[in-house]
């Protein structure tokens, strides 16, 4: 689970990575979920708390609005 400040301190282009990777590490997770092979289901809203994490941090930056939290 990343914290708010680690992803503030990241660049627009490395959000965008980090997004990216979020989505298909919840991808396969769901998929692992399905097939029965996943030992974790919590797993699965941690990826998305952090996928709303990276989106807000962006839409922040996206409005100009400051934040620290």
């Amino acid at each position: 689970m990343m914290r708010p400040a680690e992803i503030r301190n990241l660049s627009d282009q490395d959000l965008d990575k980090k997004l990216y990777d979020l989505q298909s590490e919840l991808f396969n997770l769901r998929f692992r979920l399905a097939t029965g092979q996943l030992e974790n289901p919590a797993a699965i809203g941690n990826v998305k708390k952090d996928i709303a994490r990276v989106k807000t941090i962006q839409t922040e930056r996206k409005l100009n609005i400051n934040r620290e939290a």
